[in-house]
């Protein structure tokens, strides 16, 4: 695929993500999610719970990081492996390396602080 059969709204959001500007790669996904009705629909809410989990985790709210990291993994799960141009075994793989020292806390009010060089990118497979 190259970058014209892709929505010029889904290649933004990946451009803020990966600009670790997560509040504004939800907004741009969130405009492609409304208008669009097909098979990728929860493909796309996944890709705006993630920008929302790393929003909140960079922000230190790490209960609100935590429920949409588990509901981000939910919708993305079954469009493994690959979806849209992107690896989601990487992906997810990566997402879980980042969320490590929240999901391995048993406090209720954990104080864990987000790891820049861990947070994930997104690169599609064979964009030109």
């Amino acid at each position: 695929m190259t970058s014209g059969d892709y929505d010029p709204r889904y290649l933004q959001g990946i451009e803020l993500f990966n600009a670790c500007e997560f509040f504004e790669a939800h907004e741009a996904w969130e405009e492609v999610w409304q208008d669009y009705q097909g098979p990728s629909r929860k493909f796309y809410q996944g890709l705006i719970q993630s920008a929302v989990a790393l929003h909140h985790f960079g922000n230190g709210n790490i209960r609100g990081a935590t429920k949409l990291y588990g509901s981000c993994r939910s919708y993305l799960e079954t469009y493994r492996p690959r979806h849209m141009g992107l690896d989601l075994e990487k992906f997810l793989r990566d997402l879980e390396v980042c969320f490590a020292d929240v999901l391995a806390s048993r406090e209720e009010f954990p104080k864990v602080e987000i790891k820049p060089d861990l947070i994930p990118e997104i690169h599609l497979d064979a964009v030109q």
